[in-house]
Order: C-alpha cells, then sequence, then structure tokens
C-alpha cells in the first residue's frame, strides 16, 4: 500500500509540475475551462499561475508528510524555489534554467 500511494503522489506531483508549467508558459490549462471569461482580464495569466504554483505547494506539502520524495522531479534551483514557497518574478523568470536541457513544456 505504501508503494501505491508514493506511486499515486509521484504522479499527482508530475501532473501538478505539468500545470504550473503550461501556466508558466501561457498555455492552455484547465483553469481556462473553469474560468474562460478571466481570459478578458490583465491580471489572468498571474492569477493562473499563482493557482497551479498553490497547487504544486499543496502536492509537495503532503508529500512530505508522507516522507515521499518528490525533490527528483525537480532541477535543484526549482527544488529550492518550491522550498521557498514564495512564487516571486525570480521563479517565474529562472524556472528553466537556460544551461539545462529541459524543453518547455508541449
Amino acid at each position: 500500500m505504501e508503494t501505491m500511494s508514493a506511486d499515486f503522489m509521484n504522479e499527482k506531483l508530475a501532473a501538478a509540475k505539468i500545470h504550473f508549467e503550461r501556466a508558466l508558459d501561457c498555455k492552455h490549462t484547465e483553469f481556462d475551462d473553469l474560468y474562460p471569461y478571466m481570459i478578458e482580464h490583465p491580471q489572468f495569466f498571474w492569477y493562473k499561475r499563482y493557482v497551479a504554483w498553490s497547487e504544486l505547494l499543496t502536492i509537495v506539502q503532503l508529500c512530505d508528510e508522507l516522507a515521499i520524495s518528490w525533490k527528483d522531479q525537480f532541477t535543484i534551483k526549482q527544488s529550492a524555489y518550491i522550498c521557498n514557497r514564495v512564487m516571486s518574478s525570480r521563479v517565474l523568470d529562472e524556472w528553466y534554467e537556460t544551461n539545462d536541457s529541459k524543453e518547455h513544456v508541449g
């Protein structure tokens, strides 16, 4: 059962990471479907990113409480941002490391 819950949390964590990265890249997320009228407002993208960041932090907190490793799904810098918990302009600007071979989410 413990392995199953670790696998479950890792799947949820991966989904939350993709959701945040899609919001960061201004790509479509389920948030757009829930609040389509928000697209017309300039603060929409900031709010969309905040919602995705909050979801990611919640899943990470649950992983910590369940003693499930989560840092291996992130770069060292991304893990540090998550541990700091504050979504700053630095997080938004530097989430993707320029020397990293990782691509933006599709």
